[in-house]
């Protein structure tokens, strides 16, 4: 069986497997891939893409990586069976396009049952992306530099996961300065560049 997997028929299939391993050892030394924070702040989009998403196994809580090797895994089955059913039916492999075109969209209906299956029998995960939005009301502390109107400083900004963002900040007022070491709280964002009232000008101090 592994040396059909070497011939043409069988190569999409072969090349799926390998990624497939390949995502799996990934996860295995614990590289974090499958932590990637994906920012989409197309809000307008959200609620059309939102019914293809669940369609195909992703709308749930899903990580994506898990998600792919399922895919893989259904596409490398299913385009091995129609190879064996055409084998064992016209004597003979169907070409490589034609089988992996079928194992395609046999794969992609099958892995939906697999993912929300799989999503149903993962309940502890819990996702740590958050919105570029979700870090307004949180403070940030400026790393190196002095934050002017104008004039950016680098800032840290921990979310509620733990998870550290690096962004760039300018006081929210004209005269306020914030210095290196400083925190502010971060009120309004325009595209990358946030804006904060720092706490040693302003009544909004922590707790």
């Amino acid at each position: 069986m592994f040396a059909l997997f070497l011939t043409p028929p069988y190569l999409p299939f072969a090349i799926a497997f390998v990624v497939m391993i390949g995502i799996g050892l990934i996860e295995a030394v614990g590289l974090g891939l499958g932590h990637l924070d994906l920012d989409l702040d197309a809000d307008g989009g959200h609620h059309v893409a939102g019914g293809l998403l669940d369609w195909l196994g992703l709308g749930g809580e899903l990580p994506i990586l898990v998600w792919l090797t399922s895919l893989l895994a259904c596409f490398t089955l299913t385009g091995t069976a129609i190879q064996q059913i055409a084998t064992a039916a016209a004597g003979g492999p169907l070409p490589w396009g034609v089988a992996a075109g079928g194992a395609l969209i046999a794969g992609a209906l099958l892995n939906t049952l697999a993912a929300n299956g799989l999503a149903r029998i993962m309940p502890g995960y819990e996702s740590s992306a958050i919105s570029t939005d979700d870090l307004l009301r949180y403070r940030g502390t400026i790393l190196e530099g002095t934050a002017r109107r104008g004039a950016p400083a680098r800032a840290k900004v921990v979310d509620q996961y733990g998870q550290a963002h690096f962004i760039m900040v300018e006081p929210h007022d004209d005269a306020d300065q914030i210095q290196s070491g400083e925190t502010a709280l971060l009120v309004r964002r325009d595209g990358s560049l946030f804006f904060a009232l720092p706490d040693a000008d302003t009544h909004f101090r922590p707790i």
